[in-house]
């Protein structure tokens, strides 16, 4: 068989794809060079397979035989290597005859976008163990609330001070406030008037984004935005990685001293004290774990806390178990951390005043209806009305705002529905939306942990729940007619309800972002930051199966009263038994109200007390 031609030969290649191509074309030459070397002639090609032997640059590639082929991978021996974004377009095999030499080459065509010949870095590492979305100038975050000009001034001051006076012994600030009080807004804001040469880091938590419900990502995020803002501890960060791989499943504790502690003490004095030292970490209370939150905290204080280091911390919650446990007496938080408890300290009455007046014009302005361009819309009575509705609490206020800003409805009647608002059947309107879901999930998961527990396990959470929030808001009433109801101090409850002392505090245990407990002249009470709570649970159409009727709580107090006069009727004083303002009229009245729940007999007539 005559030789082909050179344009036959690269034909061949050149209906290679690119980087094989090269591959393919040096080990053929290779082969040329071999053979002239060793004198073969061109007659050679007409050689018995027994009397040949592929020649080596050729090894694992090409066959000169038609009778063998070699088979070794294209990568056979390679290491310390990468390839992404591989396209397998087909493989085949031909029969080249290369000067004389007839080969036959197995191939397969592919065609790639990165080929790194280089190992996975500690960085790279590192860059798959973050949480992206936690940053707080994420695309997932993309418009975060925060806070109105002119508005929450006096908090966002101190905190600023606290951040930028950094001769305080106290490097942890501990923001606490109810839900919907404005925590998340006030981090933001924090976030955006933190100079580049103040902010370290943010991790914003988020329960419903399964990247930073947790505490996995959040050190290896904190080590990433710090190594990112200095190339030096860029390299060693990287560095540790590398020497321990698997850093990231260890314990806080080891991830903060490995990729924190350790490399900023590497560091010159110089690059350690121009290093941005402010770490925001917002909604821990939406971190997965109660025992997870503590560790992340006790992490905090053991590490960076006690080490000379230039952090300040300012971490933003809810009130609940984990993180008030700490900062209570005796807590581990409580000697080093500098408390703001949001809700009881600042009153933000005046400043939802301002941002609905604010809001309600704008959104007028930009409306296509001349009622909303028209004053006086709103008026200051619908402001008011709102403002009293909100109670303090700025979720009450936003939400209003985005039901109403709907650019394809009318914002006057929008405003109209809710400040007439008042639940019917069929009605579509649901312009608390947000707020009954936000009441529905704390309510879930205070219910869920509670019955949870053993001692609880015949108990009805909504049930008591309802009962202490009915005592503590409108009262046990002895008619329709009376504006406030008999209410019993929280003790005189507990055993009315046949419960432990302080049980009261385990049931609101994971409530605290709805409820606080306050002594008042040594009558513990309760006390409910939101007023639009009790609409809500009011409201079968809003709580839904967090709905517990008024009637089936009156049923369940009557019960229990009569429980107790069976049990021990010669020893009841009912005076000295519940409160100096006890009657008898009330718990006739309560019997009475019990047996207006549908299908049911009123309880005098039932044969026994269950």
């Amino acid at each position: 068989m005559p030789p082909k031609s050179k344009s036959q030969k690269n034909g061949f290649l050149s209906r290679m794809r690119n980087p094989f191509a090269s591959f393919f074309q040096s080990h053929i030459r290779a082969a040329q060079e071999q053979h002239e070397l060793a004198g073969i002639s061109s007659a050679s090609s007409k050689r018995t397979p027994s009397s040949s032997q592929p020649s080596h640059a050729l090894q694992g590639a090409i066959s000169r035989t038609p009778t063998s082929r070699v088979t070794n991978s294209l990568f056979s021996g390679a290491s310390s290597f990468e390839m992404r974004d591989v396209n397998i377009h087909g493989t085949g095999c031909t029969n080249e005859t290369v000067d004389g030499l007839s080969c036959f080459l197995d191939f397969v065509v592919v065609t790639t976008n990165k080929f790194d010949a280089l190992p996975i870095t500690g960085w790279k590492l590192l860059l798959n163990n973050i949480a992206r979305n936690a940053l707080h100038d994420s695309d997932a975050r993309y418009d975060p609330p925060k806070c109105d000009e002119d508005t929450r001034n006096e908090v966002v001051d101190e905190i600023m001070g606290w951040i930028e006076g950094r001769g305080s012994p106290q490097r942890l600030l501990c923001m606490t406030g109810a839900a919907g009080s404005g925590k998340s807004a006030l981090q933001q804001t924090i976030a955006e008037k933190c100079g580049l040469k103040t902010l370290a880091c943010t991790f914003f938590f988020s329960a419903t984004d399964p990247t930073r419900n947790n505490v996995k990502a959040v050190i290896p995020t904190i080590a990433y935005q710090l190594g990112s803002q200095n190339e030096a501890l860029k390299s060693i960060i990287k560095d540790s990685i590398e020497d321990d791989p698997l850093i990231f499943s260890s314990r806080l504790r080891s991830q903060i001293n490995s990729l924190i502690i350790n490399p900023c003490r590497r560091l010159q004095r110089g690059d350690l004290r121009a290093l941005p030292y402010a770490i925001l970490i917002d909604g821990l209370d939406e971190c997965s774990g109660e025992q997870r939150q503590t560790e992340l905290l006790a992490a905090i204080k053991q590490c960076i806390l006690a080490d000379d280091l230039p952090f300040r911390v300012f971490i933003a919650s809810r009130p609940e178990l984990a993180i008030r446990s700490m900062l209570d007496p005796g807590g581990g938080l409580h000697e080093v951390a500098y408390h703001i408890q949001l809700s009881d300290k600042y009153d933000a009455t005046e400043d939802i005043r301002r941002y609905l007046w604010r809001r309600l014009l704008d959104i007028g302005c930009r409306s296509q209806g001349a009622r909303a361009r028209s004053r006086p819309w709103p008026t200051q009575e619908d402001i008011e009305v709102l403002v009293r509705a909100a109670s303090g609490q700025f979720i009450y206020a936003a939400t209003v705002v985005k039901y109403i800003s709907e650019p394809r409805s009318s914002p006057v009647e929008r405003l109209k529905i809710v400040v007439t608002w008042t639940p019917r059947e069929g009605q579509l309107a649901r312009p608390f939306e947000t707020l009954d879901t936000l009441y529905s999930n704390i309510l879930s998961a205070a219910k869920f942990a509670y019955e949870n527990v053993d001692t609880h396990s015949r108990r009805d959470f909504l049930l008591l729940f309802r009962a202490y929030h009915i005592n503590f808001t409108t009262g046990f009433k002895e008619s329709a007619s009376d504006l406030v109801g008999l209410q019993f101090d929280a003790e005189v409850l507990n055993a009315t309800l046949h419960l432990e002392p302080g049980a009261h505090e385990n049931l609101m245990s994971d409530l605290h972002s709805l409820v606080t407990l306050r002594d008042d002249n040594g009558t513990i009470k309760l006390y409910f930051y939101h007023k639009s709570l009790s609409d809500f649970l009011e409201q079968e159409s809003r709580s839904k199966s967090f709905f517990m009727p008024t009637s089936r709580v009156h049923t369940y107090i009557a019960k229990c009263c009569l429980r107790t006069i069976i049990r021990c009727p010669l020893e009841l004083n009912p005076r000295a038994y519940t409160s100096t303002e006890f009657k008898i009229s009330t718990l006739t009245r309560l019997v009475i109200d019990s047996s207006a729940e549908p299908g049911q007999a009123p309880i005098l007539q039932r044969k026994t007390v269950q």
